[in-house]
């Protein structure tokens, strides 16, 4: 599929928003991103969306995290959205730009098109973590019809940001304050010096040592 996907560089794009003019690259700054896409302006699931955005943006800035709307509509229409939004949820304001893309030439390059839909183009349900070094770092693609978890978000943000801090990996269902395990390419040497407080090898029949826990 064509268009952003991890490792990519972000286009340095210069875009419209409701925070005025910006280029893309000068937003991020040395900051982690969350870039997310909504098929429209005053569509049911999107106002929630953009409303928990809203509500979680205290966690986010909390995690040095900057947030990044997109929707196809103008700027005028998303002002206008937006004060749907602050009432639905419970007054929390939106604090975060949202990029306009009336002539829908964005949505190509930043690889947010809906795949499902037939005729003209609207932006996918996406989402893509960017690193303070301009790259994606992760991507979510959601079908129209289901709402994203405001608490995954969180959740690989801090397993992205633990990651580049030490050579580990969360593992499936982690949660924050839970064992990390330690990357493969740490030998157990290694591994006793970058980890003084220990860890832990699963006892596993192939006898191999390569799931190795520890708190960080």
């Amino acid at each position: 599929m064509p268009g952003l996907t991890i490792g990519d560089d972000l286009p340095n794009l210069e875009v419209e928003t409701t925070h005025g003019k910006m280029k893309l690259h000068d937003y991020v700054g040395h900051s982690y991103t969350i870039l997310f896409s909504h098929p429209g302006d005053f569509t049911p699931v999107c106002t929630t969306e953009l409303g928990m955005m809203a509500a979680y943006a205290s966690k986010f800035a909390e995690r040095g995290v900057k947030l990044l709307g997109f929707s196809c509509d103008d700027v005028h229409s998303h002002k206008e959205w937006i004060k749907d939004i602050e009432a639905y949820n419970n007054g929390h304001k939106v604090t975060y730009p949202i990029i306009a893309d009336p002539k829908r030439e964005l949505i190509k390059e930043l690889n947010m098109v809906d795949p499902d839909s037939s005729g003209q183009k609207v932006p996918s349900r996406a989402l893509h973590v960017v690193g303070p070094d301009k790259k994606i770092k992760l991507s979510f693609l959601y079908p129209a019809s289901t709402g994203r978890n405001m608490d995954e978000v969180v959740r690989v943000i801090d397993s992205l940001q633990k990651a580049s801090k030490h050579k580990i990996a969360t593992p499936a269902n982690w949660k924050p304050g839970e064992p990390v395990v330690i990357s493969p390419s740490v030998s157990n040497e290694q591994a006793k010096e970058m980890f003084p407080q220990g860890y832990d090898t699963a006892n596993l029949p192939s006898g191999k040592d390569y799931l190795r826990f520890t708190n960080v």
